[in-house]
């Protein structure tokens, strides 16, 4: 099994309104420490992890193998401006991001594309979460 989350990223996962079967986006998810303690809070629900780096993905897939075997957890390489649904993907109840450029002003070319992107990826009554706190859903 990978590494805890470090302090600030436990805080964050502490703060989300998770309960057991929830569906669950991670946007910058970096080695896949909060992904997995989030995937082990949810229970049978389910977590995919998205980051634009290669290496952070083949990290998180190299310390997730016990999630992933189970089904609760996956990670893709895509940026947040390009994450799309699959056609046959339900969308999230919750999407998270923790210090990820594109979501909490760092490079405001792309935040646009990636808000949009997350919204779009939620459900109806999904919450959007950015580093710890809330974030509007509404275009």
């Amino acid at each position: 099994m990978g590494g805890a989350p470090s302090p600030r990223l436990r805080a964050i996962v502490d703060r989300l309104p998770l309960r057991p079967g929830m569906r669950i986006l991670e946007i910058g998810c970096g080695p896949g420490a909060a992904a997995r303690e989030i995937a082990r809070r949810i229970g049978n629900g389910y977590v995919l992890g998205i980051d634009r780096s290669a290496t952070a993905i083949r990290q998180a897939l190299a310390a997730s193998t016990e999630h992933m075997a189970t089904g609760s957890l996956e990670f893709r390489q895509v940026a947040a401006e390009d994450f799309r649904l699959g056609s046959d993907e339900a969308p999230f109840d919750l999407v998270l991001a923790a210090r990820v450029g594109a979501l909490d002003g760092r490079h405001p070319e792309a935040g646009g594309l990636a808000m949009q992107r997350s919204r779009a990826a939620l459900a109806d009554d999904g919450q959007l979460w950015v580093d710890g706190e809330q974030r509007a859903v509404a275009n």
